[in-house]
């Protein structure tokens, strides 16, 4: 990524931004963490494929940006009770906290950009290095964090009761280690991590990377650098799961809207939302759980044009994330004398009923759309074990158009519904297996059939723990417009490009260039462009009434409703496709207003202050766990009842 993290004295930040070879100048904000029953309530226990093996994420790398994972425990390793013997999923951990930690690290004069550039190069990247990046220190995760969310998307948790299986019970794992012992790091080490990521993608094929974190950017996700970054994983093809945020009501109970980070401000990632599952592995009780941050997204920026204010519709869809019970991280001997940071700050954490908590099997619950966040991870790792041929915009396509709208619930609380594994698979299965190398292969052209020899669409219904229900059928396109319809899986769609990012009046395309003769990307840079084609004849657009910014209609209905508009086919069907062309202006989708006054709650304009004294804005990047670390009954912390 073209960027450089530097100490600069405040007196000379005017004259850097008045040079012309500088695009924008970002502040290096802090980060902190952002904090089985997951397989029978998203369908993932139901989810089966004919005559295909067992769906556990096999072959799929994930990677976790986050605070190290604890390999040697049972949930990620064999079955070895000390953990020391067995193999581990870990294939590999780096750690960019020792590059300069935040706060303590930064040093004036002191360059490390060529070690952060070594730890970067993928080209150097060797079966030796490999063996050096293999996990290896006694305390992996101090904090506690990145272990839990690692569990939730790929651990294995049947060795015990309560089995604590992720989503993904056999995915491959890779600890990307940006957070310190604290939950905290800054900005650079995650774009740094995100770029590790990227230069080793396909030599390990990760196709998959959780960021349980987020930035209370003001920043519009063009320009904001975590956005920017996320993004060009999403261009070289990586699956980009992101936590919302936790800040979905002040202290008194007033709702917020407008209150998602970054990087989940940006329309290529998916931004997941949380649930209160309520104890049960039934989904009729399921609701958005109430510290789950709500839409739209309220970056700015200044474009050519003038001012802009992203206004995306997010989150994209929701799971569940409330009271998750996974991997408690101790050292490699599982001792209680060395459990993690928060367990020893808010014990509670590990009041587990049922839990033995053995030397390598010990168990926490967080709560938070942090661990909503790798639910979904794992659940795109199984759609690619599936078919593998899936880009990162089909995956995010396929979660939205098969999960379930929650009754009640808008489109900014839950975005189109919640994660329905059991449909994703079977959708995924029905389509062609070669997409994303045909893309690549520029054989692949828009409104080529979808569908695999001899497969058509499944009913769009899906059956877990005995109750049916219909899919939603609503995928979310230009950052705040429904679509629907048969067509956008039977035809390819070039919103499925994984290069392109089109929002309302700008689309954005990335041209990713690799080193030659190997798979490591050399560049990746952005522009804009004209006259792209982005939707073909036969999609269903159902979004007339967006516009409306009252709690009487438009974003404000309950997301159920626009699934029903979708099921009985209202809306205008594309007849020629879409094309955005130079000088052509399409309906804003839907546009909330700055200011705008909610009834029960209030829309954010640019940052916040909520009540309890926890300021999100410029100089912090909050994590999913905690809202406020200081406060022990924060809800996205101990979770809902």
């Amino acid at each position: 990524m073209r960027m450089v993290a530097v100490m600069v004295p405040v007196s000379h930040l005017a004259d850097l931004a008045h040079r012309t070879d500088v695009a924008s100048i970002s502040p290096n904000r802090a980060v902190t963490r952002t904090a089985s029953l997951l397989q029978l309530s998203t369908g993932a226990a139901n989810a089966s494929v004919p005559n295909r093996r067992t769906l556990d994420g096999s072959g799929v790398g994930i990677a976790v940006v986050d605070s190290g994972i604890a390999y040697s425990h049972q949930s990620v390793s064999g079955s070895s009770l000390l953990g020391l013997l067995a193999p581990t999923r870990v294939r590999q951990a780096i750690d960019f906290v020792q590059v300069g930690k935040a706060g303590a690290g930064w040093v004036g004069g002191l360059d490390l950009s060529a070690l952060v550039s070594t730890l970067l190069n993928g080209t150097n990247f060797t079966p030796l290095l490999s063996l050096l990046l293999q996990p290896g220190v006694t305390l992996p995760d101090p904090y506690g964090h990145g272990s839990h969310v690692a569990s939730i998307a790929a651990g294995s948790g049947a060795y015990q009761w309560p089995d604590t299986s992720g989503t993904a019970p056999n995915a491959d794992l890779y600890d990307v280690r940006v957070l310190n012992e604290n939950g905290v790091g800054n900005v650079a080490d995650v774009i740094a991590g995100i770029d590790w990521v990227i230069q080793h993608a396909r030599q390990l094929n990760i196709r998959v990377m959780n960021l349980s974190l987020a930035a209370g950017s003001t920043e519009s996700f063009i320009t904001d650098p975590l956005a920017r970054a996320a993004r060009r994983a999403v261009a070289a093809g990586i699956v980009v799961v992101v936590a919302g945020g936790n800040a979905g009501k002040t202290a008194d109970g007033r709702e917020v809207y407008g209150a998602v980070g970054s990087p989940g401000h940006d329309p290529s990632v998916i931004t997941v939302g949380a649930t209160n599952l309520h104890a049960t592995a039934t989904r009729t009780d399921d609701t958005v759980a109430g510290f789950s941050s709500r839409g739209p997204t309220r970056g700015r920026t200044v474009l050519p044009e003038g001012p802009w204010i992203d206004n995306l519709l997010k989150p994209d869809l929701v799971a569940p994330g409330n009271r998750i019970i996974g991997a408690l991280s101790a050292d490699i001997f599982g001792q209680r004398s060395t459990w993690n940071r928060l367990v020893t700050t808010y014990p509670q954490l590990a009041n587990v009923p049922g839990a033995a908590q053995a030397p390598n099997r010990t168990l926490m619950q967080l709560s938070g759309t942090s661990v909503a966040a790798p639910v979904v991870a794992g659940a795109a790792a199984l759609l690619l074990q599936v078919n593998p041929g899936l880009t990162p915009p089909l995956v995010k396509a396929i979660l939205q158009y098969t999960a379930q709208p929650l009754p009640g619930a808008n489109l900014l609380e839950q975005g189109v519904g919640e994660l329905n594994i059991e449909g994703a698979v079977r959708l995924a299965a029905a389509l062609r297996t070669d997409i994303g190398p045909a893309l690549a292969a520029g054989t692949l052209r828009a409104g080529d059939p979808l569908l695999a020899s001899g497969q058509r669409l499944p009913l769009p219904q899906s059956t877990i723990n005995g109750q049916s229900f219909n899919w939603g059928r609503l995928v979310v396109a230009g950052g705040n417009h429904l679509l629907s319809g048969d067509a956008l899986f039977t035809r390819f769609q070039p919103i499925y490009d994984p290069t392109l990012n089109w929002t309302r009046q700008l689309v954005l395309r990335s041209t990713v260039l690799y080193w030659p003769l190997t798979t490591v990307p050399r560049s990746i840079v952005e522009g804009r462009v004209s006259n792209q084609n982005l939707i073909t004849a036969g999609v269903v657009w159902i979004d007339g009434n967006l516009a409306q910014s009252t709690l009487a209609g438009g974003l404000f209905l309950p997301a159920s409703t626009w699934a029903n508009q979708a099921a009985t086919g209202s809306g205008f069907v594309l007849s020629g496709g879409f094309v955005l062309s130079e000088g052509f202006v399409l309906s804003e989708g839907f546009v909330l207003s700055e200011g705008f006054v909610l009834s029960e709650g209030f829309v954010l304009s640019e940052g916040f202050v909520l009540s309890e004294g926890f300021v999100l804005s410029e100089g912090f990047v909050l994590s999913e766990s905690v809202r406020d670390p200081a406060s022990v009954a924060d809800p996205s912390l101990t979770g809902e009842p």
